[in-house]
């Protein structure tokens, strides 16, 4: 799943380990979101909020996939 975390992420200075502890995820976790790998609505909600961002931004850190 394509997502802009880690271009948000980096675009605020901020290390994986520093999103990790403020969406009080595992950096682990982190790594693979931003790989792509799927994950959680309750996990995409932590990492909006932790980016300072608002719920309805979701389409700009989670772009809906076309099917």
């Amino acid at each position: 799943m394509k997502n802009h975390v880690k271009e948000i992420r980096e675009a605020q200075l901020m290390s994986k380990a520093e999103l990790a502890r403020k969406a009080g995820l595992s950096p682990v976790t982190i790594d693979r979101i931003e790989n792509g790998a799927e994950c959680r609505m309750s996990t995409m909600r932590k990492i909006i909020l932790a980016l300072g961002m608002k719920l309805t931004d979701r389409n700009r850190v989670f772009p809906e996939n076309d099917k």
